[in-house]
């Protein structure tokens, strides 16, 4: 009589990862070997990804008020050192929707960081 030596364990990892590698293109979604490799770069790159996408959105929020504060007759680094200097917290993300989507609100704090730079 046959011995069972590792169960399913083998099995399931493998299955696991095929299942990871589910619409790779080739080899890549039915061979192991390549799978294996396949899935490890894919998930490394998700990983690193996700922290990057910060620093994308970030660089977008800047471009967005740059351009809005330009209209104002305004760069951005001057508008951010007079809300600085006027003591207004306010993040990147929402000035870039106010700048968007309330020009008006967008315009007010534009003149607020004017007024406090003495311009």
């Amino acid at each position: 009589m046959s011995r069972a030596v590792d169960g399913t364990r083998r099995k399931d990892h493998r299955k696991k990862i095929l299942k990871l590698a589910k619409g790779y293109w080739g080899r890549r979604h039915s061979n192991f070997k390549v799978a294996k490799d396949a899935v490890t770069k894919g998930l490394f790159y998700a990983y690193r990804d996700r922290r990057d996408r910060k620093g994308d959105f970030r660089r977008l929020w800047i471009i967005r008020i740059n351009a809005a504060c330009r209209e104002e007759g305004l760069s951005y680094s001057r508008l951010v050192d007079g809300l600085t200097k006027a003591g207004v917290v306010i993040d990147r993300k929402a000035l870039a929707n106010l700048a968007i989507q309330d020009k008006a609100a967008f315009k007010a704090v534009v003149e607020k960081a004017k007024a406090s730079l003495g311009a």
